[in-house]
């Protein structure tokens, strides 16, 4: 029997699999179809303080290996998240003992504070993952990734009011990587997600236009694996938090890449647009590596491609 089991900033995982904010809504839009259950935990799609329409125009593109999204952060807010949409997640999970991440976001570090300060009361949030790093939203979004003091604040006013740990979302689309996730680190997080999406473009040919309304948009799909891969390779070696990978996941052996890099937990994404099980495939599919290669404990795997001697914790 393998151990599947992970210890996330001292909560345990029945497993290190989960879902990605904004590819697979609250869940609970799936109903009895999927069995999000089998999942350690699902991550919910990304909360504003207040409801957002979102972006107007095309928000999504095919691109070779991957999509680009503009959605814009379209969702009910979190006050309606959290009087209506938690509610039948709890119900809907709670039996078992799949956790519920909570990603928000917000446009100044007052709003990520009060956002923080509000979910702090509900128990059944298990993590705060905090979006930074949005590049299809005008306001926020990229400016508080991309810069060390403005990523700290977030993390020091959000660490202030929360009452779960705190897990900060890089942005790829800066020159040094490692040294935003240091200063998270020194700022208090009590651990990282990583990546989001690169900043990407599409050009209609035929009309010279942008495709997207919003121009620029999100580029994820396996076209950003490799980028992913390398980001969490070099923070891992350099940070003593623990990592929630994503980008481009597609089956066991894209999570396990990231897992040998150095991530403790992998976030399925673009994937489940195609096929809604992938998230419960690469738990399967992970659990089966064990075996094969008889691994006692998935967490044997975090960091092995760069520990001595084969690696393990």
């Amino acid at each position: 029997m393998v151990n599947m089991q992970v210890d996330f900033c001292g909560i345990p995982f029945k497993n290190p699999v989960s879902t990605a904010s904004g590819t697979y809504g609250f869940a609970i839009e799936y109903g009895s179809f999927v069995p999000v259950e089998d999942l350690g935990s699902v991550t919910t799609k990304g909360l504003t303080l207040q409801p957002r329409q979102g972006n107007p125009g095309i928000r999504v593109v095919e691109t070779p290996a991957g999509m680009l999204n503009c959605i814009g952060l379209e969702n009910p807010g979190v006050d309606a998240f959290i009087q209506d949409i938690l509610p039948r997640m709890r119900d809907r999970l709670a039996a078992s003992d799949t956790k519920i991440i909570a990603n928000i976001s917000g446009n100044t570090v007052d709003e990520y504070a009060r956002m923080a300060e509000k979910l702090a009361a509900c128990p059944d949030v298990a993590l705060l993952e905090v979006n930074i790093s949005c590049p299809n939203v005008r306001a926020g979004g990229m400016a508080f990734g991309t810069s060390c003091s403005q990523a700290a604040a977030v993390c020091q006013a959000v660490k202030g009011a929360a009452g779960q740990p705190v897990l900060m979302k890089l942005s790829p689309n800066v020159t040094d990587v490692v040294e935003i996730a240091l200063g998270l680190q020194e700022a208090g997080a009590d651990g990282l997600a990583m990546i989001n999406t690169l900043m990407g473009m599409v050009i209609d040919v035929d009309k010279r236009r942008p495709v997207l309304g919003n121009v620029t948009g999100g580029l994820s799909g396996p076209a950003i694996r490799p980028v992913g891969v390398r980001m969490v390779w070099q923070v891992a070696q350099a940070v003593d938090i623990p990592i929630l990978a994503m980008g481009g996941i597609d089956t066991a052996r894209d999570a396990l890449e990231y897992i040998l890099a150095g991530a403790r937990m992998v976030s399925v994404g673009a994937a489940a647009f195609a096929d809604p099980l992938a998230p419960m495939q690469v738990v399967e599919g992970l659990r089966a590596y064990c075996e094969k290669y008889q691994v006692a404990a998935i967490t044997d795997l975090v960091g092995a491609a760069w520990k001595e001697d084969t690696g393990g914790n």
